[in-house]
């Protein structure tokens, strides 16, 4: 729901519910059927105009209970791993599950995300981000700790988002096909230079590092510049492909 260019909702209709703004409270049974650009109003006469929610969307308004990949590091992600319809991909590190999820949409209709979580916590809540995104059919979800190796073999992909990757560089690279590609994500360049040794010792090649920066601009004509707050580094995407 669009109020202000400072100020949308996304919400999952619920006709049993109601939910809560600034702007007063919206009957959710209100919005079933609602046509996009509709417009619906609160009990205090504020008006919303009814409009699909983009999947970042769905995803920013996923509960968060761990540090999350932004869409920009998504993003090359996809696009650098060839992942698509079809494709069959191993991550460790489930956490909140942005990234599992943005496989998994993208995998549909035939493909399988297998993630693997080991704090119970976690991967609990993360199936329930799945669920309310309608994508657990496309993943499989364990609360299994990776060093212990992927049940799968002849993966396509595999996409390690842990504190220390480097302990389980052999594990990813045996569980890829030939040509397959693994991707590395970690905050700092110690983990980027310890995860480099690990990668060329279990026989990744064509290994490279990059760092994505986005900049937001106002979108004020009479004020058109780059927006002082916003987010700068966010982490180290390492690349390699057994071949």
């Amino acid at each position: 729901m669009y109020y202000s260019e400072g100020e949308t909702y996304t919400v999952r209709v619920d006709p049993e519910k109601v939910f809560h703004t600034t702007r007063g409270y919206v009957n959710l049974r209100d919005l079933v059927g609602a046509e996009p650009g509709s417009v619906i109003e609160t009990n205090v006469g504020e008006r919303f105009i009814v409009s699909r929610a983009s999947f970042i969307d769905k995803l920013a308004s996923l509960r968060r209970f761990t540090q999350v990949i932004y869409p920009k590091d998504l993003g090359y992600i996809l696009l650098s791993t060839g992942v698509g319809p079809g494709s069959r991909v191993g991550e460790a590190g489930t956490g909140t599950g942005f990234l599992t999820a943005t496989l998994a949409y993208y995998v549909r209709p035939d493909g399988k995300v297998y993630t693997y979580e080991v704090r119970r916590d976690f991967y609990e809540k993360a199936l329930e981000n799945f669920k309310a995104l309608g994508l657990l059919p496309f993943i499989v979800a364990k609360n299994k700790d990776i060093k212990e190796g992927f049940d799968e073999q002849e993966l396509d992909a595999v996409v390690l988002d842990l504190p220390d990757p480097w302990l389980v560089a052999d594990k990813a690279y045996a569980a890829l096909a030939h040509g397959g590609t693994l991707v590395v994500f970690v905050p700092t360049v110690p983990q980027v230079e310890r995860s480099l040794h690990a990668l060329r010792r279990a026989g990744f090649r064509r290994l490279e590092v990059i760092e994505l920066m986005m900049r937001r601009y106002k979108t004020e004509p009479a004020e058109l510049r780059p927006e002082t707050i916003g987010v700068q580094h966010t982490g180290y995407i390492i690349q390699g492909q057994k071949l």
